[in-house]
């Protein structure tokens, strides 16, 4: 029996938070003391300068709710835990956010430190990011149409933000090298609305 396109879709958009986002790669502390940037959440992992500082927690899932700047997320493996933002809370939702751009519903990936009441307080918050390896199945105007694996996926490119970097250049913001056909890494912000990617960097060439 083929499934309907409502259970496809969902069960695609549970995927991304699953199986693509960060791809396997680890987020580390790109703490207060440093950018939260879609980068620095795939550098290697940082060791705190303090050593009075704990090493820190991990969390990642979906939010379920948000109640008082603590953020109830439901993990990818059934674990449950509750993030909570500060006033040095760094959030990244395709670029510098605030705590208010955080929504029930958003996928997340926390750095914290673990509290006596059982939160982690958060350093740093990356929401919806995506970090993926797709084909170029097509480019419009305002989107890039992309494959991955047997997911199609919409990319929506954003005017003032979305840049390209291609073999042995610096990013740019030219866009017009792409084509269709050509292996890349998207890094970006997932729309749980309606699935698409809200594209931050796309960097043409083959996965390393």
């Amino acid at each position: 029996m083929t499934p309907s396109r409502t259970d496809a879709d969902d069960l695609g958009r549970r995927r991304f938070l699953t199986t693509v986002a960060l791809g396997g790669a680890t987020i580390v502390g790109a703490t207060s003391l440093g950018a939260v940037d879609a980068d620095a959440a795939f550098a290697a992992p940082l060791v705190p300068l303090d050593p009075a500082v704990p090493r820190g927690a991990f969390v990642e899932g979906r939010i379920l709710r948000t109640d008082g700047g603590v953020l109830d997320v439901a993990g990818s493996h059934g674990e449950r835990a509750r993030v909570r933002l500060t006033g040095a809370t760094s959030v990244w939702k395709a670029g510098v956010a605030t705590a208010a751009e955080i929504e029930a519903g958003d996928g997340l990936y926390a750095r914290g430190v673990p509290m006596p009441d059982g939160t982690v307080a958060a350093d740093a918050v990356w929401v919806n990011i995506v970090n993926l390896y797709a084909t170029v199945r097509g480019i419009d105007k305002d989107r890039l149409h992309l494959a991955h694996g047997t997911h199609r996926i919409v990319g929506r490119l954003l005017p003032a933000t979305t840049s390209a970097s291609y073999p042995g250049t610096a990013p740019t913001s030219d866009l017009s090298r792409l084509r269709v056909g050509d292996a890349a890494q998207v890094l970006g912000a997932w729309r749980p609305a309606d699935g698409a990617v809200d594209i931050v960097r796309v960097s043409v060439g083959p996965p390393p």
